[in-house]
């Protein structure tokens, strides 16, 4: 029988890629050519593969390292690399450590050019640009009506219809981005309104925003989490089709890293909302809520969703 050499082996495409790994206290490294991690028990050391070919990014946590050889294999196989804290939030590197979205990007010349020469000629539009921003929330809005009657909850499909129709009618309405933005967060209060009184019935709760991982309510610590996850998903998302993290169409102009904000509100809503309440009603561990983020995510195909809807915006602004 003829020998498969690693060279012939054709690269998942990240479209189909479902991994997203969270490590902690461990040693990622290259060992017989194979990327793993090390986990020490005792006096033994196990080792672990990681299928770099199937996965789309890595969560490096409290904890960990990380040699320059698995750096080097992690960024021929096109994995996003990010540094967090412990649980998955705050998310750290080198540079800008405040924002969210500080994924490292594997290095390559051959990203493709068609789908950022499609951004640039509308881009620097205000008008098309808020056009290109409207069509990202409305397929926001799809999504949401898509998946959130698929949740283990009651959920009022004629309420939650009433919400979006609200919506949809409201990004129709403003004028500029700062409205739209205004219109995205009035929405969004709704949304968590609901998901509060389908869930955890707390008049207290309240969103609590740029808490870093500091919030002691488990609901605000699992959306944080997850739309951490999210970001990873957005980031992968405008690597794949060579768009600079600084193109945002509704994150701001001048924002670092906007676009990997963009991109992650396409599955945020519709995805770790429920789940970051449902698995707080549940009184589920960070890990139990980040395994059942990440198999709604496959399940939806949440990567891919992100990629389509990118492209849409790029070939219909």
């Amino acid at each position: 029988m003829d020998m498969i050499h690693s060279s012939d082996l054709k690269t998942i495409m990240h479209s189909k890629r479902a991994n997203i790994y969270y490590l902690e206290h461990c040693r990622v490294l290259v060992n017989g050519g194979r990327v793993e991690y090390v986990t020490e028990q005792g006096q033994q050391s196990l080792y672990w593969n990681i299928p770099i070919a199937n996965t789309t990014c890595i969560l490096l946590g409290t904890g960990t390292s990380l040699t320059q050889a698995a750096v080097r294999e992690l960024s021929r196989a096109g994995v996003m690399i990010g540094f967090c804290g412990g649980g998955g939030t705050p998310l750290f590197s080198s540079t800008e450590s405040e924002f969210a979205c500080q994924f490292f990007s594997p290095q390559s010349e051959y990203r493709p050019t068609e789908y950022l020469q499609s951004w640039c000629q509308f881009w620097f539009d205000d008008e098309r640009r808020l056009q290109a921003a409207k069509l990202l929330q409305q397929i926001r809005l799809n999504i949401i009506s898509e998946c959130w009657p698929q949740f283990d909850w009651d959920v009022d499909k004629t309420q939650l219809t009433h919400i979006l129709t609200d919506a949809t009618q409201q990004f129709t309405d403003v004028d500029n981005s700062q409205a739209l933005l205004a219109a995205e967060g009035r929405i969004s209060k709704r949304l968590y309104s609901m998901a509060n009184q389908l869930t955890l019935q707390d008049d207290k709760f309240k969103r609590e925003q740029g808490t870093r991982g500091k919030s002691h309510d488990p609901a605000n610590q699992f959306l944080d989490h997850g739309n951490y996850l999210a970001y990873g998903l957005g980031a992968t998302a405008c690597w794949v089709l060579g768009l600079p993290h600084g193109l945002a169409i509704l994150h701001g102009k001048t924002r670092r890293g906007g676009l990997v904000f963009d991109a992650a509100d396409i599955i945020k809503d519709g995805i770790v909302l429920p789940q970051a309440f449902l698995s707080a009603k549940q009184g589920d561990s960070e890990k139990e809520f980040r395994m059942a983020c990440i198999a709604q995510f496959a399940q939806l195909g949440a990567l891919d969703r992100i990629i389509d809807t990118l492209k849409q915006i790029a070939d219909q602004i």
